[in-house]
């Protein structure tokens, strides 16, 4: 099968960006020929940025270039990821023209919600999931605090719901999860269309032996709860330490918060098999996120070295962390409930042994490479049988 990839990466490289790779590096050990056209969001800066705002609905651009890279190749399914703001769903009307059928993994809410994260404020925010232009987003500056800015996706969300674009031009929605799914039939999406199949990670070998400190992988931002985990560490048993990976807007903070109590380490970015080499030793990964996660492909990770996650109970996270067997939940947003359960977690390491095991089983069940290529198969099958 020949399949053309669209992605629009982001200035800081997230979940998105690694399952898409992921998935190519995948489909190509499987046989398949892959051409990736991918957009980056570092290209925007200064004057182009209203550029790209307003080519956010329709970018004629990155229409000829799809449409020519898909006269050219003739590859059988259009597989996109991320598109906005450069790529625009131009690229979708392009395959539509060709006859070229449309596949949509749904990473995030931005074809309904402004800011993609269904957050506002510190806390889960729903206004816009039933509009039919997300008005309400604009008021409330949800995209880069920029009422401007906001305008601009929220024209793009509300010109292709009236044009029906998602419907007339995707054969074939993914999401990450069941709870993301539903938010997308919330919203109005064809539940016919949205197939689920969870993010992968290839198997990373015999599972670790844990015992270590706890540690957090992510982007360091409000909506990931790195703040709620650094003032639950200050609550915590000094026993207790951590490692923080990532970078982000917060990072200052996180500098600040290592500098001052020598149990937590601040390592950046590090490469991915450091850590799930990190991951294999620690106690446990802690997933403190605030806003309605899609999937957590770092709990899969985890899983795969056979380690727990502490979770936060909202979104899909809370759906593929089950409490009491791999791993734990608490309140999201409440630092002293965290505090406790990672107490709880230090202080119970027969239990952490039974968990280690369920965690390993669960990564095997769901979250392998072979069962993720299964369910791409589908997508794809489906796509071309529905064009």
């Amino acid at each position: 099968m020949k399949i053309l990839t669209v992605h629009n990466k982001y200035k800081f490289r997230g979940g998105e960006d690694e399952s898409r790779e992921a998935e190519d590096r995948l489909l190509v050990a499987r046989g398949h020929e892959i051409r990736e056209l991918v957009f980056d969001n570092k290209t925007i800066t200064g004057a182009t940025t209203l550029i790209a705002g307003l080519t956010a609905s329709w970018s004629s651009r990155a229409y000829r270039q799809v449409h020519q890279a898909l006269s050219a190749w003739k590859p059988d399914i259009l597989d996109v990821h991320n598109f906005f703001p450069l790529a625009s769903p131009a690229v979708h009307y392009a395959a539509r023209r060709l006859g070229i059928p449309v596949v949509q993994t749904l990473h995030n809410y931005r074809l309904f919600c402004p800011g993609a994260l269904l957050f506002r404020n510190g806390a889960p925010c729903e206004d816009c999931v039933h509009s039919r232009f997300p008005w309400r987003g604009i008021v409330h500056r949800c995209y880069r605090g920029s009422a401007l800015q906001t305008s601009a996706v929220s024209v793009m969300i509300g010109v292709h719901k009236t044009l029906r674009t998602w419907e007339r031009t995707v054969s074939q929605f993914i999401a990450v999860s069941e709870f993301a799914k539903r938010k997308f039939v919330e919203a109005g999406f064809p539940e016919s269309k949205i197939m689920v199949k969870p993010n992968f990670v290839l198997d990373p070998g015999a599972p670790g032996v844990g015992g270590g400190e706890l540690v957090f992988v992510g982007r360091l931002t409000p909506e990931k709860g790195v703040r709620t985990l650094l003032a639950a560490m200050a609550l915590t048993n000094p026993s207790v330490s951590l490692a923080i990976v990532g970078d982000g807007p917060l990072e200052p903070e996180v500098r600040s918060a290592a500098a001052s109590d020598p149990r937590i380490r601040y390592l950046g970015r590090i490469s991915q098999g450091a850590v799930l080499d990190l991951l294999g030793r620690a106690t446990a990964l802690i997933f403190p996120s605030e806003w309605y996660e899609t999937f957590g492909r770092v709990a899969a990770e985890a899983f795969a070295r056979g380690t727990p996650v502490v979770a936060a109970r909202i979104g899909a996270v809370a759906e593929i962390v089950e409490d009491g067997r791999t791993g734990f939940h608490f309140q999201p947003g409440n630092a002293r409930d965290l505090a406790r359960v990672i107490d709880l977690a230090y202080g119970s390491p027969q239990r952490l042994v039974s968990m280690r095991q369920e965690a390993r089983r669960e990564f095997e069940l769901k979250y392998t490479a072979e069962r993720n290529y299964e369910l791409m198969m589908t997508a794809y099958n489906r796509a071309i049988a529905n064009p």
